[in-house]
């Protein structure tokens, strides 16, 4: 045996980019623990860091391509080689193309795209020479809100400030579970420690949530919230800013335009209203807002919870201007812009976005930065005319079980022409495609997160190099887009695009960037000095950038976008009790054993007590005649499904909650472990037609439900 050695190297599993030190004895891990000399991460580690070992030791993963093929008793899948399933799916592609036109094919981007700089980098070498319209991805179902307020605030869909949780007073966080999540939208691994240093310089973390999680936890204060009801909550803390005398933007002012249109549009939504809406009293309003605005430094963050609701994009903008109007914008303790070493931003890549450009052909709903809301991809599938969508490319996606209606965009697969995944497993919706084509795994490509450490509490940079080589006769993802650009491209008579690897790439953005020699900056930042220091490279904390850093012509913050003016009077005639109708309010959850809909294959994840339960609070059972622990049917205008009932005080009473991403219980699939904890699917419930009209992001929160015996 030889002697142990341990190599450094980032998780890419979630948005933390915690950094791991693996150790290896005769090329087997044999531990997987934090690197205490990470920046960002400080020596924090989660469970799903710990699995990164089960994924590449996973027999049920593939490694080969493999077709579906047809039998007298349905289809089996046989193996074939790289040259045969490539030139195939190009071939596939290009004759529906040529029949149907260019956005007949569709295209569906998972979650784990953003987390794999490859499919980043090179994803264009495919969509390119297609020029179809037709793509969507997990945007739609998560943080589009954020995304489209910082474009019509700031000038770029990127700029969304972070908060600058190691130095705030007052946290005011609602919608968000960073203790599972360790963040979203705010990559703050460690947040426990982080919390502790907030607590013990004397400032509070309130959160507001419909249920007591594991963030509410450790929180100083816990107020409970009716889902759906946090845009009308904002905009009374911000009535009571301006009412009470206490906005103070200082010098904001000087380049924000709108406020008094801001003010004037928010008088009608006083705490009074908010309370009868959101359960929250208007003396607790009032004094949220006076507690905000007398902090030394304060912020105010709102997550999922608060995206994936019918006034998502609302309330991200609620969140901006709280923050705005008492100076906590641009400001050490508030919310601030990063500066990332690759600056997505100002740099050559950047791509500041655009909304409306065009509609989806079936519902006229908006494309937002080149991509339609994927609630509406089952409908472009089934519904005839020009361009329906006859083929479908997905990228490490599951969208059967993480889009709304799982079930109808099930049979909408079902009846497509042609289908390929690029994925490493056969799920509950690549059991669809007719080719499924495998990349690498985490363990065993290199590493640079161009995506979050854009959105990281501090910042740092860090490259991973892989930890095993590349198997033989394997391709990385981005060498797959390759592979297929270049067929499609040479069979359209197009120009390929550069044959520039991903490496090369991170180094020119190393290179030119604000921490560049070329810049004068002393770190001289290049891929080399990153893998010089593989723990990473701290860049400093956040700090003000406004308004230079601002991506409009003029240098100004749009305060008053009329298309939210425009939405306040929607929440203005909603702005109502709940009717008594004896429905329950759906929401989801998440755990930190779980990431989206992909690992429940690993018995350390999923071990121990079913997680896929319905919570509801005591009384709700006790009226409703249950018991805890019996199966229960959950019923929504879309579909039904059957779980257990877990009575919870965690609960607010009149909501359930179900978590996301589970329901491996489809036909087709190959996963080992997961039958044993395969557990529902929460989109088996959620509806298409329940969206944010602002958006069209999909609400994944709120939906009314209907829970009764078996």
């Amino acid at each position: 045996m030889s002697e142990p050695i341990i190599k450094r190297g980032a998780c890419n599993l979630c948005e933390a980019i915690c950094g791991l030190e693996f150790h290896l004895t005769d090329g087997e891990i044999t531990a997987i623990k934090g690197d205490a000399n990470d920046p960002l991460s400080r020596g924090h580690i989660c469970p799903k860091a710990v699995a990164l070992k089960d994924i590449y030791s996973d027999p049920d993963r593939l490694r080969k391509p493999i077709r579906r093929v047809q039998t007298a008793n349905g289809y089996e899948w046989n193996e074939i080689s790289w040259e045969a399933a490539l030139d195939e799916v190009a071939e596939r592609l290009l004759a529906v193309r040529a029949e149907h036109g260019a956005n007949s094919i569709g295209a569906y981007l998972g979650n784990p795209n953003v987390h794999n700089y490859g499919s980043l980098t090179h994803a264009a070498h495919l969509f390119k020479p297609l020029k179809t319209k037709s793509r969507f991805s997990a945007t739609s179902v998560d943080q589009l809100p954020h995304q489209l307020i910082a474009l019509w605030m700031y000038g770029h869909q990127l700029l969304v400030p972070i908060p600058d949780i190691d130095h705030t007073q007052y946290f005011l966080v609602l919608g968000a579970n960073p203790m599972a999540s360790n963040g979203s939208l705010m990559t703050v691994p460690d947040f426990r420690n982080r919390l502790k240093a907030l607590q013990k310089r004397g400032g509070k973390m309130l959160v507001i949530d419909p249920r007591r999680s594991e963030t509410a936890e450790v929180a100083d204060e816990h107020l409970f919230i009716q889902p759906g009801s946090d845009a009308a909550l904002l905009a009374a803390i911000l009535n009571t800013l301006f009412e009470e005398g206490l906005s103070e933007p200082g010098r904001l002012a000087e380049f924000s335009d709108g406020l008094e249109a801001v003010q004037a549009a928010i008088k009608p939504f006083t705490p009074e209203r908010a309370a009868t809406l959101s359960g929250i009293a208007a003396d607790d309003i009032r004094r949220i807002a006076r507690e905000f605005a007398a902090a030394d430094s304060a912020v105010c963050y709102g997550r999922m919870g608060v995206s994936v609701q019918r006034f998502g994009t609302l309330c991200q903008w609620l969140i901006q201007l709280i923050n705005l109007v008492t100076g906590n914008l641009d400001a050490p303790g508030g919310a601030l812009f990063t500066h990332a070493a690759i600056d997505l931003i100002e740099g050559p890549t950047s791509k500041p976005g655009h909304f409306n450009a065009w509609q989806s052909r079936v519902s006229g709903r908006p494309e937002f930065g080149g991509e339609l809301p994927v609630s509406v991809l089952a409908e472009e599938i089934t519904t005839p005319g020009e361009g329906q969508i006859r083929a479908l490319i997905t990228s490490a996606g599951n969208p059967v079980l993480s889009t709304p209606n799982g079930k109808q965009l099930e049979a909408a697969l079902e009846s497509l022409d042609f289908m390929v995944s690029i994925d490493l497993y056969l799920n509950e919706t690549t059991r669809f495609a007719d080719i499924i084509l495998p990349p690498t795994c985490g363990l065993e490509h290199d590493h640079y997160d161009l995506i979050f450490h854009v959105f990281a509490v501090r910042n740092t940079a860090k490259y991973s190099e892989p930890l095993f080589d590349k198997p033989e006769g394997a391709m990385h993802d981005w060498e797959i887009f390759t592979a297929l650009g270049e067929r499609i491209s040479k069979a359209l008579d197009s120009r390929p695009m550069p044959d520039i690897k991903p490496e090369q790439i991170i180094d020119m953005g190393l290179q030119s960037g604000p921490y560049s020699k070329m810049a004068g900056h002393p770190a001289e930042l290049s891929l080399q000095k990153l893998k010089d220091n593989p723990a990473g490279i701290d860049l400093g904390p956040l700090a003000p950038s406004m308004p230079q850093r601002l991506f409009h012509a003029d240098k100004r913050i749009q305060c008053a976008p009329k298309e939210l003016l425009a939405d306040l009077q929607r929440l203005d005639a909603e702005l109502t009790a709940p009717e008594g109708n004896g429905s329950l309010r759906l929401i989801g959850r998440r755990h930190v054993r779980s990431n989206n809909s992909w690992m429940h294959n690993y018995q350390r994840l999923v071990k121990g007590k079913n997680r896929c339960q319905l919570l509801m609070h005591p009384e709700d059972a006790a009226r409703l005649g249950l018991d805890d622990g019996q199966s229960v049917k959950v019923s929504s205008r879309v579909g039904s499904l059957t779980a257990t009932l877990s009575a919870s005080v965690e609960m607010m009473p009149g909501v359930v909650s179900l978590p996301h991403g589970w329901g491996h219980t489809r036909e087709g699939i190959r996963m080992g472990v997961a039958r044993e904890h395969a557990g529902v699917s929460v989109n088996d419930l959620t509806d298409t037609e329940f969206f944010d009209p602002l958006s069209s992001n999909a609400a994944l929160n709120g939906v009314e439900v209907r829970v009764e015996s078996i």
